[in-house]
């Protein structure tokens, strides 16, 4: 478990990562982190929630359409 601090950063307040916590969601400086409410608290991840449903949701489709598709595809 890590405890994490906030921080004030010019007129914001910030979280700082541990390094081990950076290299474990894969992270660098710049990038981008998502945070999703649930009904067990908050869940930090580095990857876009609605942009994972929206790729389950094509993969859908294009398995029911793979015909279609392919005969596009010519």
């Amino acid at each position: 478990m890590h405890v994490l601090k906030l921080t004030q950063i010019g007129n914001s307040v910030g979280v700082i990562l541990p390094k081990e916590v950076l290299a474990n969601l894969k992270l660098e400086k710049g990038d981008s982190i998502f945070i999703t409410e649930t009904p067990d608290g908050y869940v930090v991840t580095p990857h876009d929630p609605a942009f994972e449903q929206q790729m389950t949701e094509a993969q859908r489709i294009m398995k029911k359409r793979r015909a279609a598709l392919r005969e596009l595809a010519k």
